[in-house]
């Protein structure tokens, strides 16, 4: 049901199509039920609106909910990088929940400066 009105051409069109070939099989009462549907489906397509998803504007200005992440044996985190430029990180510590937007990467280290946990730290190889 994302695309209703994409579903409804299609379905004009299957039995525009599908009438006609009952026409052609000299079968005028399926054929003209069928047909006029079809041109009730079709009709109902062309009017309905194209559902749009984010602007880009929105995209960039996108980050998650600032909300604490449940406890699971560890220090819980979530880190979102943007892949187009400019690139942005955010950062959410999950034992206070606090949300950090860093204008780079993902660090390679990073503590809350909320509550001073060390979320992740990465050893070079």
């Amino acid at each position: 049901m994302q695309n209703i009105r994409e579903n409804f051409l299609i379905a004009s069109i299957i039995c525009l199509t599908t009438g006609a070939f009952f026409t052609v099989a000299n079968l005028m009462s399926l054929a003209a039920t069928i047909g006029l549907s079809g041109v009730v489906l079709f009709v109902l397509g062309m009017t309905m609106k194209t559902e749009k998803g984010l602007s880009p504007e929105e995209i960039a200005n996108w980050k998650p909910e600032a909300a604490q992440l449940p406890d699971a044996g560890r220090v819980m985190y979530r880190v979102d990088v943007t892949l187009d430029e400019p690139k942005k990180c955010t950062v959410l510590c999950g034992p206070c929940g606090h949300l950090e937007v860093l204008e780079t990467d993902r660090p390679v280290e990073y503590s809350c400066p909320a509550c001073s946990v060390l979320l992740w730290t990465e050893e070079e190889e």
